[in-house]
């Protein structure tokens, strides 16, 4: 007779599930056997710091210095004793008279004063005076145009007559076309003053100013019949060669 099995008990039907189960399991403490850590007990150092005092600074006593004061400065000495002497010179008093008249007096003599009219020294430009400043040898020219055109002319050939052109070669400059620019009044005695002049070197400045102050008195320009100061400019222009 076979004995009868109970489907329920029966082991195979889960066997899948229980190995899956069981295989987790080991990896499981097999993991956990591979990662465990053991420390040494002598290398472990169980020191505790305990918070609960309160950290109390003692403040340094200190003591103020109190230094004297100064000693009060020595008493004035005592003032020599003054004799008091009788007055016995008479002083004149001066008495200042009133300049101040009523209104009754009656004024004799009443000074004149006179005013000098003090001239100003009129400017006119060159190009719109009435007329012109006269250079010498241009007295017989006809007209204001052609007295300026003569004196344009006339301080050209100066200029070039006694201006040094060789000083530019000594200076050391470089070669081509050097220009001096000249500015200069004629005052209302005829006279050549004011000379400006601004080149490309301090050395031809000052010979041209040279040049210019040789210059001779001119017959001065006038304006509405008046005599007057007259500006001039002209410039110097050169070249140096190689």
């Amino acid at each position: 007779m076979e004995p009868k099995k109970n489907p329920k008990s029966d082991v195979s039907r889960n066997s899948s599930l229980y190995f899956a189960v069981g295989l987790a399991l080991m990896l499981g403490i097999t993991y956990m056997a591979i990662n465990y850590k053991t420390y040494d007990k002598a290398d472990v150092v169980a020191d505790t710091l305990n918070l609960d005092d309160e950290f109390e600074e003692e403040a340094p006593i200190t003591e103020q210095i109190v230094t004297p004061p100064p000693p009060p400065p020595p008493p004035p000495a005592a003032p020599e004793v003054i004799e008091v002497v009788e007055d016995e010179v008479e002083v004149e008093e001066t008495v200042i008279e009133s300049t101040e008249t009523e209104m009754e007096t009656e004024i004799v003599e009443v000074e004149e004063v006179e005013v000098e009219e003090v001239e100003e020294d009129l400017e006119v430009p060159f190009h719109v005076i009435e007329n012109v400043a006269v250079f010498p040898g241009c007295e017989n020219e006809k007209g204001n145009a052609a007295k300026k055109e003569c004196m344009n002319e006339k301080v050209n050939k100066f200029i070039q007559r006694k201006f040094n052109t060789e000083l530019a070669q000594d200076l050391g400059l470089a070669p081509g076309k050097k220009r001096i620019f000249c500015r200069f009044k004629v005052d209302k005695n005829g006279n050549v003053t004011a000379i400006q002049t601004r080149g490309p070197h301090p050395a031809l400045e000052k010979e041209a100013q040279k040049v210019l102050a040789k210059l001779p008195k001119m017959k001065p320009g006038k304006q509405r019949g008046k005599a007057v100061v007259m500006p001039f400019s002209i410039p110097i222009v050169f070249q140096v060669q190689d």
